[in-house]
Protein backbone atom coordinates (compact mmCIF):
# COMPACT_ATOMS: atom_id res chain seq x y z
CA UNK A 1 0.00 0.00 0.00
CA UNK A 2 1.06 3.44 -0.66
CA UNK A 3 2.36 5.41 2.34
CA UNK A 4 0.61 8.97 2.47
CA UNK A 5 2.69 12.59 4.06
CA UNK A 6 1.97 15.91 3.62
CA UNK A 7 4.72 18.46 2.57
CA UNK A 8 5.32 21.54 4.14
CA UNK A 9 8.27 23.91 2.57
CA UNK A 10 9.62 26.42 5.13
CA UNK A 11 11.25 29.61 4.04
CA UNK A 12 13.68 29.74 6.74
CA UNK A 13 13.97 28.53 10.50
CA UNK A 14 12.63 24.74 9.75
CA UNK A 15 14.51 23.51 12.77
CA UNK A 16 13.05 25.59 15.31
CA UNK A 17 9.27 24.67 14.15
CA UNK A 18 9.95 20.81 13.83
CA UNK A 19 11.30 21.15 17.42
CA UNK A 20 8.40 23.07 18.66
CA UNK A 21 5.44 21.12 16.35
CA UNK A 22 6.78 18.03 17.82
CA UNK A 23 7.36 19.21 21.44
CA UNK A 24 3.32 20.20 21.58
CA UNK A 25 1.95 17.28 20.10
CA UNK A 26 1.91 13.61 22.12
CA UNK A 27 3.55 10.76 20.33
CA UNK A 28 5.74 13.02 18.12
CA UNK A 29 8.84 13.05 16.86
CA UNK A 30 11.87 14.02 14.08
CA UNK A 31 12.33 11.25 12.26
CA UNK A 32 15.86 12.59 10.57
CA UNK A 33 16.62 15.72 8.74
CA UNK A 34 19.74 15.94 6.17
CA UNK A 35 21.46 18.67 4.18
CA UNK A 36 21.00 18.28 0.03
CA UNK A 37 24.41 17.49 -0.86
CA UNK A 38 26.12 20.20 -2.71
CA UNK A 39 25.87 19.13 -6.09
CA UNK A 40 22.36 19.22 -6.38
CA UNK A 41 20.60 22.62 -8.27
CA UNK A 42 18.19 23.44 -5.31
CA UNK A 43 20.65 26.14 -4.02
CA UNK A 44 23.81 26.48 -2.54
CA UNK A 45 25.77 23.78 -0.24
CA UNK A 46 23.79 23.77 3.19
CA UNK A 47 21.14 26.06 2.73
CA UNK A 48 18.45 23.40 1.75
CA UNK A 49 17.56 21.21 4.21
CA UNK A 50 14.74 17.98 4.51
CA UNK A 51 13.35 16.22 6.99
CA UNK A 52 10.53 14.01 7.90
CA UNK A 53 8.85 13.79 11.17
CA UNK A 54 5.47 12.86 12.76
CA UNK A 55 2.93 14.67 14.78
CA UNK A 56 0.98 12.12 16.34
CA UNK A 57 -0.49 9.85 14.15
CA UNK A 58 0.19 12.03 10.81
CA UNK A 59 3.46 11.68 8.91
CA UNK A 60 5.49 14.86 7.55
CA UNK A 61 7.84 15.79 4.83
CA UNK A 62 9.47 18.77 4.92
CA UNK A 63 12.19 21.05 2.68
CA UNK A 64 13.73 24.14 4.05
CA UNK A 65 14.69 25.86 0.95
CA UNK A 66 14.38 29.87 0.74
CA UNK A 67 11.11 31.37 0.41
CA UNK A 68 8.79 30.00 -2.09
CA UNK A 69 5.19 29.98 -2.00
CA UNK A 70 3.83 31.39 1.85
CA UNK A 71 1.47 28.95 3.93
CA UNK A 72 -2.43 29.56 3.62
CA UNK A 73 -5.43 28.30 4.91
CA UNK A 74 -5.80 25.79 1.75
CA UNK A 75 -3.75 23.76 4.00
CA UNK A 76 -4.06 23.78 8.19
CA UNK A 77 -3.18 21.25 10.62
CA UNK A 78 -5.91 20.80 12.69
CA UNK A 79 -5.64 19.24 16.16
CA UNK A 80 -8.26 17.77 18.28
CA UNK A 81 -7.95 18.43 22.09
CA UNK A 82 -9.70 16.31 24.31
CA UNK A 83 -9.85 19.75 27.60
CA UNK A 84 -9.99 23.24 28.01
CA UNK A 85 -6.56 22.58 29.29
CA UNK A 86 -5.13 21.45 25.80
CA UNK A 87 -6.60 24.05 23.68
CA UNK A 88 -5.20 26.91 26.21
CA UNK A 89 -1.58 25.18 26.09
CA UNK A 90 -1.03 24.84 22.24
CA UNK A 91 -3.09 28.09 21.92
CA UNK A 92 -0.46 30.03 23.91
CA UNK A 93 2.35 27.87 21.92
CA UNK A 94 1.61 27.94 18.67
CA UNK A 95 0.24 31.64 18.86
CA UNK A 96 3.31 33.07 20.15
CA UNK A 97 4.67 35.25 17.39
CA UNK A 98 2.43 34.58 15.02
CA UNK A 99 -1.42 35.91 14.27
CA UNK A 100 -4.81 35.16 16.35
CA UNK A 101 -7.16 34.46 13.97
CA UNK A 102 -11.13 33.54 14.68
CA UNK A 103 -13.19 30.36 14.85
CA UNK A 104 -9.98 28.48 16.32
CA UNK A 105 -7.54 29.43 13.41
CA UNK A 106 -4.28 30.68 14.03
CA UNK A 107 -0.84 30.99 12.31
CA UNK A 108 1.75 30.25 14.08
CA UNK A 109 5.22 32.52 13.82
CA UNK A 110 6.35 30.44 10.10
CA UNK A 111 2.78 31.55 8.48
CA UNK A 112 1.40 27.50 8.90
CA UNK A 113 -2.47 27.49 9.50
CA UNK A 114 -3.68 25.76 12.70
CA UNK A 115 -6.66 24.91 13.74
CA UNK A 116 -7.42 24.15 17.82
CA UNK A 117 -10.92 22.98 18.44
CA UNK A 118 -12.36 20.22 21.37
CA UNK A 119 -13.04 16.91 19.97
CA UNK A 120 -16.49 18.37 21.99
CA UNK A 121 -17.42 20.60 19.39
CA UNK A 122 -17.82 17.75 16.37
CA UNK A 123 -19.79 15.56 18.98
CA UNK A 124 -22.12 18.97 19.39
CA UNK A 125 -22.35 19.87 16.07
CA UNK A 126 -23.33 16.26 14.83
CA UNK A 127 -26.47 16.35 17.53
CA UNK A 128 -29.46 15.13 16.10
CA UNK A 129 -31.11 18.07 17.37
CA UNK A 130 -30.71 20.76 14.44
CA UNK A 131 -31.31 23.80 16.74
CA UNK A 132 -28.26 22.51 18.77
CA UNK A 133 -26.47 22.23 15.93
CA UNK A 134 -27.51 25.65 14.97
CA UNK A 135 -26.81 27.26 18.43
CA UNK A 136 -23.06 25.50 18.77
CA UNK A 137 -22.22 27.11 15.16
CA UNK A 138 -23.70 30.49 15.94
CA UNK A 139 -21.68 30.62 19.29
CA UNK A 140 -18.32 28.85 17.47
CA UNK A 141 -18.38 31.84 14.50
CA UNK A 142 -18.14 34.51 17.27
CA UNK A 143 -14.97 33.00 19.08
CA UNK A 144 -11.60 33.08 18.51
CA UNK A 145 -10.02 30.31 20.96
CA UNK A 146 -12.96 28.00 21.41
CA UNK A 147 -14.35 27.95 24.83
CA UNK A 148 -15.88 24.39 25.81
CA UNK A 149 -17.74 25.63 28.60
CA UNK A 150 -19.40 28.24 25.92
CA UNK A 151 -20.10 25.78 23.07
CA UNK A 152 -21.72 23.69 26.08
CA UNK A 153 -24.06 26.74 26.97
CA UNK A 154 -25.08 27.23 23.28
CA UNK A 155 -26.14 23.66 23.34
CA UNK A 156 -28.24 24.09 26.19
CA UNK A 157 -29.36 26.92 24.78
CA UNK A 158 -27.96 28.93 27.56
CA UNK A 159 -26.25 32.54 27.27
CA UNK A 160 -22.50 31.55 27.51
Amino acid sequence: MAKVAQHLWFAADMDAALSLYTSLIPGSAIEWTMPLPADTPSGPAGTVQLASFRLGDQRYMAIEAGPLDPFNHSFSIIVECEDQAEIDRLWSALGEGGEIEQCGWLRDRWGLCWQIVPRRLGELVRDSDPAVSKRVTEAMLKMVKLDIAGLEAAARGAAA
